[in-house]
């Protein structure tokens, strides 16, 4: 029971693991910073459940990896995140569409529409505002991480490929030395 609510090695060690799972991606670094733009990006929008496929086709037009493009998924749209997404771009929305009155009105019963999975009564008044409301915030985060991210697998590369080569360096260097000398 105590783990469910304070996990042992607490509560950062997920986000450090999908940051490390990351950055040892084996691409280049505009693959991995495309790859997990493209997987913020299609957070934002409503359309649970095709995600990550919506973010593998981006990833691919945007010669992305499909696993950052994963990893950013799952990490910035996760059912603790859902919920302020959802209402900021609900909000969003309303605002860019002019709809003031979006809570007066006419009610909407979700449970029902959503049981019927009646695509053309679900799209107006919910899908609708949250995909005009996702795309300003999609916009300025995903391009704000590629940027981030871009830079930091960039350094973080060239600080692991200069430490491999000085340890081949000394691993060739070293067997040299040993010899004795005639």
């Amino acid at each position: 029971m105590r783990e469910l609510l304070w996990p042992r090695k607490g509560f950062l060690r997920p986000i450090r693991y999908l940051t490390m799972r990351i950055l040892r991606l084996s691409a280049s670094p505009h693959a991995v910073a495309a790859g997990v733009a493209a997987g913020v990006f299609v957070s934002w929008t409503p359309f649970i459940g095709v995600h990550f496929v919506m973010a593998f086709v981006i990833s691919y037009f945007l010669s992305g990896n499909m696993v950052a493009a994963a990893l950013g998924c799952a990490a910035f749209g996760n059912p603790l995140t859902y919920p302020f997404i959802w209402g900021i771009t609900w909000e969003i929305g309303h605002l860019l569409l002019s709809r003031e009155d979006h809570l007066a009105g006419q009610a909407v019963d979700l449970a029902a529409l959503f049981h019927k999975l009646n695509f053309t009564e679900l799209w107006k008044p919910v899908l609708e505002p949250m995909l005009i409301g996702a795309l300003p915030p999609a916009a300025v985060s995903s391009v704000a991480l590629y940027a981030l991210t871009f830079y930091t697998v960039k350094g973080f590369q060239t600080r692991r490929r200069s430490r491999l080569m000085e340890r081949a360096r000394l691993r060739l260097a070293g067997p040299a030395s040993d010899m004795p000398s005639v």
